[in-house]
């Protein structure tokens, strides 16, 4: 069984995670539908229960979080930091990201194939 559209080459860094956390699993549910449902991103894993320890207004913090594991296209990163930035309950939240050097060459196309190289309906 072949399906053409696996078989194209990858280009590294087509592709990016984005890292977001949230305070909770309601927020982090809530952000990914908003994420997949502007299909700005293919997939949303949502990690519960880590564990964070930070710097914040010069106090050490700890707290309980949730990881939100995003992927994307590349060009796509600044619409959903855009997005995350509006719609997160952190004042300042956390939206890093790495580019997709390689990987299963399937699962990379069927991110460039759901999430559209820019919004829909813009030119």
């Amino acid at each position: 069984m072949s399906d053409k559209t696996n078989d194209e080459a990858y280009t590294a860094g087509t592709s990016s995670v984005a890292f977001v956390t949230t305070p909770d699993k309601a927020s982090a549910k809530k952000l990914a539908h908003g994420i997949i449902e502007r299909k700005l991103a293919a997939c949303v894993n949502i990690i519960p229960q880590i564990e964070s320890i930070y710097m914040w207004e010069d106090k050490v913090n700890e707290d309980n979080e949730y990881l939100m594991m995003i992927k994307t296209r590349t060009t796509r990163i600044d619409e959903l930091s855009k997005f995350v930035r509006e719609n997160h309950p952190y004042s300042v939240a956390e939206v890093i990201t790495l580019p997709i050097q390689a990987g299963n060459l399937p699962y990379l196309n069927w991110i460039t194939q759901t999430v559209p190289e820019k919004a829909e309906g813009k030119d």
